[in-house]
This record gives C-alpha cells, sequence and structure tokens, in this order.
C-alpha cells in the first residue's frame, strides 16, 4: 500500500465548511484506490463527526427535538433530521455491534428496555470506556472513535457491517 494522489473534499467545521484534502492509498497487488478519511470525517457527510453526534444524543436522550438540537449544532433541521432518521434505522445493528466490541474488549454490557437509539448510544459508550484502557484511544472522542471503529459508515446507506481487523480478530459483529 502506498500513497496514490488524493482529492478535495469540504468538511463543515462550527458551521463554516473548509476545503480538505483527502489523500488515497492504492493497494499495488490488485490496483486498487482507497481514502484514508481522518477520524473526524464522516464518509457521504458534510458535518464532521462530533457534530453529528451531538444531534444525535441530544434528539435520543432530551426531550427536544430535532430542530433545537439543529439549531444548537448550526446545521440545518433537514440535515439533522436526515442523521436522526439513518441513525434510528441502522440503531439496532449499531447496537449489537457496539455491544460486541465491548464485550471483545472485556467490558460488561448494559441490558436495556430502552428505544433501539438509547441502546445503541449504551453500547458505544461502553465500547469506547472498555477502548480507552488501550493506548491511542483516550485522546479521541466517543464520535470519534465510534467513526474510526465502523469505518466512516456508520450512518451509510448501505448495510454491510463494517469491521475493524486487528490481527485475525474482527471487532464488529454481523448485522443481523
Amino acid at each position: 500500500m502506498g500513497f496514490w494522489s488524493g482529492y478535495h473534499r469540504f468538511v463543515r467545521l462550527a458551521g463554516v465548511s473548509r476545503p480538505l484534502w483527502i489523500r488515497r492509498g492504492r493497494c499495488e497487488p490488485c490496483q486498487s484506490t482507497h481514502a484514508l478519511l481522518p477520524a473526524f470525517v464522516v464518509a457521504h457527510r458534510l458535518d464532521d463527526a462530533e457534530t453529528i453526534g451531538a444531534v444525535l444524543e441530544q434528539v435520543s436522550q432530551g426531550p427536544d427535538g430535532v430542530r433545537p438540537a439543529a439549531e444548537a449544532a448550526a446545521v440545518p433541521h433537514t440535515t439533522a433530521r436526515g442523521w436522526c432518521r439513518r441513525f434510528g434505522a441502522r440503531a439496532e445493528g449499531l447496537a449489537v455491534a457496539f455491544s460486541a466490541l465491548a464485550v471483545e474488549l472485556g467490558a460488561q454490557v448494559r441490558t436495556s428496555t430502552a428505544s433501539a437509539q438509547r441502546r445503541a448510544l449504551g453500547a458505544l459508550g461502553d465500547a469506547f470506556d472498555a477502548a480507552c484502557s488501550f493506548p491511542g484511544w483516550l485522546a479521541l472522542s466517543c464520535w470519534r472513535f465510534c467513526n474510526a471503529v465502523a469505518g466512516g459508515s456508520w450512518l451509510a446507506a448501505n448495510t454491510n457491517s463494517p469491521y475493524l481487523v486487528v490481527g485475525r480478530r474482527r471487532f464488529m459483529a454481523p448485522v443481523p
């Protein structure tokens, strides 16, 4: 694998869109290329992982709706509504996957009768807390951790579950 050019894309940070150079890596044997996204860049989304995560937490855990959360994050409410809908559609699978990751990392998983979104947020928190015992993860936030583990596709439209492969172990369970 070696670096092979790249491309410009925009990322909205604190309400301001900024250009960002995304490097590409090229596999020499198979000649395929892959975008090397930083942990704060969510695939196919303009906003960063922190902004998206803050909106999802506020909507899932608070009594307010999408509009107040979108105003607080300085994003259009239609964009925030799309995030919440996609997260709601993928919440059950994300809850299972991050619970499996938490168990693999040595944490105990909480059982809950809450909504799928709250279970997914709880499982994400459990996995992040367990990962913080390893070097390097504590410097990231919970949402950057989620984005890094899921390869930036935790809000993607596909239903294929991403894997973080370390050695021969896969840290994401297959989504049913």
